[in-house]
């Protein structure tokens, strides 16, 4: 005879913590994420349901499947995923956990999820991030992006992180952090991100302006 846990019934959604990678529909209009490993092929919302990623119909998270969200109990142990080369530019995320779950030792299998908060590390040149920028790959329809800095972000398809948590919507929070401790919330720091990105847009137009000024001047 097998013997089974006990059902959970708690009186709050259990919270848990997990990696992905921001990403831009193509036409710029909404913002989401995409996992960094099963599932990584089917971005998802703020709040949004697990599908099956085999195509199966059955509601995830299904006993005999691998499919649902996953995520960990432990924030160090999302942090220590971030050090891998493939990950060091995805974002630590903080989410609900929502609906049905499995429970494991290290964290939860889930059919529903809402991320409360993206934390942005740091640009890759190791300044703090103001914004997130092409990172130059994506999945159809959807383009992935990067933590910059001012000074980084140049001519960059970009956007701010609070421009970037408008886009997402339903009370995300996204801050920066230096690679080891959260930013403050948002505020006034990240209304001086926002002047930061601006000022950098526009030292680089009038920079290009300055040199068509020239070219023009030769001809």
């Amino acid at each position: 005879m097998r013997l089974r846990l006990p059902a959970e019934r708690p009186t709050e959604p259990p919270t848990g913590y997990k990696i992905a990678h921001p990403v831009l529909s193509q036409d710029g209009t909404r913002a989401g994420f995409t996992g960094v490993s099963l599932g990584g092929a089917l971005p998802y919302a703020v709040l949004d349901d697990a599908s099956c990623v085999y195509g199966r119909r059955h509601r995830p998270p299904a006993r005999l499947c691998d499919c649902g969200f996953h995520c960990v109990h432990d924030r160090t142990a999302a942090e220590a995923m971030l050090c891998t080369a493939e990950h060091r530019t995805a974002l630590l995320l903080e989410v609900s956990v929502l609906g049905a779950y499995i429970r494991f030792e290290r964290g939860f299998r889930y059919a529903r999820q809402r991320v409360r908060t993206a934390a942005a590390g740091p640009c890759a040149c190791g300044a703090t991030a103001v914004a997130l920028a092409d990172a130059g790959w994506g999945r159809p329809g959807w383009r992935a992006f990067v933590p910059v800095c001012a000074g980084c972000v140049h001519g960059r398809t970009s956007v701010s992180l609070a421009g970037f948590a408008r886009l997402a919507g339903d009370g995300l929070r996204v801050m920066a952090r230096d690679g080891t401790a959260p930013a403050p919330e948002l505020g006034v720091p990240e209304l001086v991100a926002e002047a930061a990105l601006l000022q950098a847009r526009l030292d680089w137009f009038q920079s290009r302006l300055a040199r068509l000024g020239e070219q023009g001047g030769e001809g």
